[in-house]
């Protein structure tokens, strides 16, 4: 079996998708939580080990911290470090083992990234994967589109009227 990777470029996706983006703009948390979300859904579906890697280069004292999220590893650069050199060096490592594709849209980096021997994912291409994804897996979870991430959100109308009922009993 072949391992796969996919690195993301965080900042670089969240301000290309426009809802990550508009959600960025009143608080950057919440744009990074969302996207963790989806691409925690995404390597769900696409068994590809996801690296998804932000900026904190300009972070006083800031050290790397790595966390694992889910199904989905978040990388927070250290002072001085950007996301891309991260990226970089981890594309070209992994490569030599592995597939390794990334998602971004700078140019300078993806030059860097194919010279890596790793392959490149660009912003809107990724967009589409992500949301072919997601409709693939509304599909398999019963043909109703997925709201969020809550079990709430994604009850049928039935189910939702008998939860209603029992609350009101107590």
């Amino acid at each position: 079996m072949n391992t796969k990777y996919l690195l993301v470029d965080g900042y670089n996706i969240i301000f290309y998708l426009k809802d990550l983006k508009i959600l960025a703009e009143k608080s950057l948390d919440h744009a990074r939580t969302r996207l963790m979300e989806m691409l925690t859904n995404f390597s769900g579906f696409t068994q590809e080990n996801i690296i998804l890697v932000f900026d904190a280069h300009k972070v006083n004292g800031g050290v790397e911290n790595i966390e694992h999220k889910n199904n989905i590893i978040v990388v927070y650069t250290r002072e001085k470090e950007t996301a891309d050199t991260y990226i970089e060096r981890t594309a070209k490592i992994l490569a030599k083992k592995y597939t390794v594709r990334v998602a971004t849209s700078d140019a300078t980096e993806q030059i860097i990234i194919i010279g890596s021997g790793a392959f490149v994912v660009s912003a809107p291409v990724f967009e589409e994967e992500v949301k072919t994804a997601l409709r693939n897996i509304s599909k398999i979870a019963g043909k109703r589109p997925i709201k969020n991430n809550l079990l709430i959100d994604n009850l049928d109308k039935e189910t939702m009227e008998k939860l209603e009922q029992m609350r009101l009993k107590l």
